[in-house]
């Protein structure tokens, strides 16, 4: 089967194949920058450099949230029984219909550092905005109410604050319910995308999103950034950007960990990426005269690659996998039938050297229990690229956005977040109090 036409096909096909092979290849340059990441913070602490932790600033965790009956009690508990002093904790119910305003009310009730405040349905940036604008502290501290805090996570997050350039600080987010083998192929992927690269761009300070489930924000910084974007579907990728304009870096702290839960199901996993994807592509829009502005410095460069990584790569993907079989139907010499092999087993032990060494780099040893579950890494990538490709489709057509958010299971498999029982929880509320 050959012709002009096939031919064409084939070498666009091929030619797509390079791409997506070159832009992978850039990832390995993330194992010297984490590890220059490493090194620097230990040189950092061992001199006793200045933080914003020195300073002891007052600090509010704000908590949105829309029906979290199951794990509301358990954060806030987490929250509450950090050893920072200076912590207020404010509560902010978005309209549920089950059991969550009222858990929040009891909450309040039961410990002074907690406020409770209810609103109608507006969604989950018009909760925060709701939470911040009633925040005491000079550091606001966003987090999703299915977060699990250690009792030195604050202090971490303030630590990140290294110098009066550091606008915005990131903590690190891992999977707490580790029962399914989608989730465990989860954690392995987020110890690479979180753990390694994310130390990675904090050394090109190039640092995209501060996550909004353990993100933290100077309060001067948000006066001159304003309030979050309450008609985005990536509100705290919005407001990163934000502070990047505003002229401020982004710093990311692996020492600041929350447990929360990752999808169970793959339904709710199409409707989480889907909904990252489009708040990727409503954030791009919005923000579009900063892509490879070098008034922005590396920030506005490091933009362009972010947008051929994350939108472009994934649709290719798609194209090049579907393709496939017509390359091994017409014998294509550029696509020998074995070097399909080849690419595959190269990219498979590719990606368990790099998530050893991320799991190194977070000290999480015990998950390299589930690296078996690296052989399910294409099935995912095809997915990722197929929810990027909806969210285009959404986006274009105008779809309206809704924050969609996954349904709690309340499972908490990860030792360390489990330390916080059902007894532990009313004693960490009430400061022991009967």
């Amino acid at each position: 089967m050959t012709g002009p036409v096939v031919d064409a096909l084939v070498a666009g096909l091929a030619a797509a194949g390079v791409v997506i092979l070159l832009f992978g290849a850039l990832k390995l340059l993330a194992v010297p920058l984490s590890l220059l990441f490493e090194v620097r913070a230990a040189h950092e602490r061992a001199r006793g450099d200045w933080t914003l932790l020195d300073a002891t600033p007052s600090v509010t965790v704000v908590v949105p949230g829309y029906n979290e009956g199951l794990v509301i009690d358990s954060c806030v508990a987490s929250i509450a029984q950090s050893r920072y002093p200076g912590l207020e904790i404010i509560l902010v119910d978005d309209g549920s219909t089950d059991d969550t305003a009222a858990r929040m009310a009891r909450l309040a009730e039961r410990h002074e550092r907690v406020r409770f405040i209810g609103q109608e349905n507006a969604g989950k940036g018009a909760a925060l905005n709701r939470g911040a604008a009633s925040a005491t502290g000079e550091v606001l501290l966003f987090v999703d109410a299915d977060g699990i805090f250690g009792p030195d996570t604050v202090e971490h997050i303030l630590a990140g604050f290294t110098d009066a350039g550091v606008g915005a600080v990131c903590g690190d987010d891992r999977p707490v319910n580790l029962n399914r083998v989608q989730t465990q192929l989860l954690t392995v992927i987020s110890h690479i995308g979180t753990g390694l690269v994310r130390r990675a761009l904090t050394v090109l300070w190039c640092m995209p999103i501060v996550s909004g489930n353990i993100g933290a924000f100077r309060r001067d910084v948000l006066e001159q950034t304003g309030p979050l974007d309450e008609h985005t579907l990536g509100e705290d990728l919005e407001l990163t950007w934000r502070v990047y304009r505003a002229g401020y870096r982004v710093n990311f702290t692996p020492r600041a960990l929350v447990y929360a839960e990752s999808p169970a199901t793959i339904a709710g996993l199409w409707k989480q990426r889907v909904r990252w994807a489009r708040g990727l592509l409503q954030t791009i829009r919005t923000h579009r005269a900063m892509l490879g502005n070098p008034r922005y410095g590396v920030f506005g460069l490091f933009l362009v690659l972010n947008l051929i990584t994350m939108v472009l790569i994934p649709v290719l993907q798609l194209v090049v996998l579907t393709g496939i079989p017509l390359l091994l139907a017409v014998d294509s010499p550029l696509l020998p039938h074995d070097l399909l092999g080849v690419i595959g087993l190269l990219g498979l032990v590719t990606a368990a050297v790099l998530a050893v060494y991320a799991m190194g780099l977070n000290r999480a040893w015990g998950d390299l229990r589930y690296l078996w579950t690296l052989p399910l890494w294409p099935i995912y990538s095809v997915f990722v690229g197929a929810t990027m490709l909806v969210a285009l489709i959404q986006e274009a057509r105008g779809r309206p956005g809704h924050w969609n958010k996954l349904d709690r299971t309340g499972v908490v498999t990860v030792r360390e977040a489990r330390r916080l029982g059902p007894g532990d929880t009313r004693a960490a509320l009430t400061g022991g109090r009967g």
